[in-house]
């Protein structure tokens, strides 16, 4: 049975996947259990098959996001529309110890065309949370790339020559529209929002074996190819800006036709949310409690919160100075 009133917001169980270029972070940040794989990503809100988010709390708990879906998919998503039946959207954090590989992802045509017609793609946006002084981000080619030079540099290695590369801050954002080529370095924490999709086509893996195999993973240089966009660029990082004069105020950060990215900054109360809209709030620095109907839920770095179209309204209250990460989910 489900609540015959509005839904609370809803937090899940972070999924922990292992990856070769990941390391201990995450097992920090949700408190797991120490092991020897190093993990790369937590999965914090997953409608993907196989991959289901679970509620953590409350009077949801244990019931899955996939089961939500099939069951009451118009009170967590109001006029929004699923994608295939799921949540639209995929929420991550991410460990990178190591870089990962020089990958891109489809847009949904191409997708479809190289998957099949239930296949959707992958527009993304990365904020970043930690990062090394050493640290970098490759996203985008630079305007001397070709379709036949970067195969050539591909092949000869020396592929990081046609890429853009940056040092990045902490609440730096990026936003990667599908048939971006990029990658991520090593030494950052990110906050990533995508689309419900699980498709990755590696270009590159630096020349590096996977430890547990001793072979080179797998390349998709073909279908990888076949989705590059030329057109898009160098992707330059939207950076934080100060609040106007102490006000609290959301700060736009990424916005296309799948999210609505923008940041908190603030060090006073605000209200967010709105009957009838899904929203995703995420801590990405300091920590603060959600209140609705009373009740006051935490949030901080790591947590991630669904307010679903029942919810409506609700008041951030933070403990000192916090920034809280909002995705809203265009209809």
């Amino acid at each position: 049975m489900f609540p015959m009133d509005s839904l609370p917001p809803l937090r899940f169980k972070p999924i922990l996947k292992p990856a070769l270029w990941g390391g201990q972070r995450l097992r920090s940040i949700y408190d797991a259990p120490a092991g020897p794989d190093p993990i790369g990503e937590a999965w914090l809100l997953s409608d993907c098959p196989d991959q289901p988010s679970v509620v953590a709390d409350g009077v949801l708990a244990g019931r899955t996001l996939r089961e939500l879906m099939e069951q009451i998919p118009e009170r967590l998503l109001g006029d929004t529309k699923p994608i295939n039946g799921r949540f639209p959207l995929l929420v991550k954090l991410l460990h990178a110890r190591a870089p990962l590989s020089v990958q891109v992802h489809p847009d949904d045509t191409k997708a479809r065309e190289l998957e099949g017609m239930a296949a959707v793609g992958k527009t993304e946006a990365w904020v970043v949370l930690e990062a090394d002084p050493t640290a970098c981000v490759y996203a985008g080619l630079l305007p001397a790339a070709t379709p036949d030079g970067l195969r050539k540099a591909i092949h000869a290695g020396t592929v990081e020559e046609l890429l853009y590369c940056m040092t990045p801050a902490a609440g730096d954002c990026f936003f990667l529209k599908a048939g971006t080529v990029h990658a991520i370095g090593g030494g950052l924490v990110l906050f990533e929002v995508q689309q419900t999709c699980d498709l990755t086509y590696r270009l590159f893996d630096w020349g590096r074996t996977d430890p547990k195999t001793g072979r080179p993973r797998d390349l998709h240089l073909e279908k990888g190819l076949a989705c590059v966009d030329y057109d898009i660029g160098p992707c330059r990082p939207a950076r934080p800006t100060e609040d106007g004069h102490g006000r609290a105020r959301r700060a736009a950060l990424a916005d296309c036709a799948y999210v609505a990215l923008g940041r908190w900054e603030v060090s006073r109360p605000f209200a967010t949310g709105s009957v009838g809209e899904c929203r995703i709030l995420a801590g990405a620095g300091g920590r603060a409690v959600i209140r609705h109907r009373m009740t006051d839920y935490p949030i901080g770095l790591g947590d991630v919160w669904l307010l679903t179209a029942e919810t409506g309204p609700v008041e951030v209250i933070p403990d000192g100075r916090a920034t809280i990460l909002e995705c809203a989910i265009p209809n």
